[in-house]
């Protein structure tokens, strides 16, 4: 099944704060480009961009990456996942997704692209895990080592046929 990737998670695989998050990332990112599962939003690979060359406050005022290595690594994910771009479909869908669900305009969006190009799943800690937007089932691949849900019973159950 083909996951939407969150700029979470283009983010901690290249944030050395959290060296839990970052293995998870890279294991999630490195699965991904070996069975072709991960796909990216085009707004992530934006956001990824701002997020990386923003200065940080723990880290000195220094970002994660300069900006010119922040534009050669989403040079680098545009080459190696397939990225979907928006339409007028997943503006609309955007809209449908924030007023329904109350969710960020930032987050109708990346639920939107899943929504709009048939993705089953979004993996991301910025939503409720396990939770089902529209057809569209929230995965933050975090949670384990916590007390939430680590297990998610299967998005759709097939026919059985006889």
């Amino acid at each position: 099944m083909a996951r939407l990737i969150d700029t979470n998670i283009l983010v901690y695989r290249i944030d050395p704060r959290d060296r839990l998050k970052q293995q998870i990332a890279l294991d999630l990112l490195r699965e991904g480009l070996l069975d072709d599962s991960a796909v990216l939003p085009h707004q992530a690979v934006i956001e990824f961009v701002a997020a990386a060359s923003r200065p940080c406050r723990d880290l000195g005022g220094e970002p994660l990456l300069p900006l010119a290595d922040a534009l050669i690594e989403a040079e680098s994910l545009s080459r190696q996942f397939r990225v979907l771009y928006p339409d007028a479909n997943v503006l609309t869908t955007a809209m449908y997704g924030c007023a329904t669900y109350g969710i960020s305009w930032f987050d109708a969006h990346l639920w939107a692209y899943a929504q709009c190009f048939g993705l089953g799943e979004i993996v991301s800690e910025d939503f409720q895990h396990g939770r089902h937007y529209g057809n569209v089932r929230v995965i933050n691949p975090f949670v384990a080592g916590s007390d939430q849900i680590q297990e998610l019973p299967a998005l759709f159950t097939a026919p059985r046929s006889e």
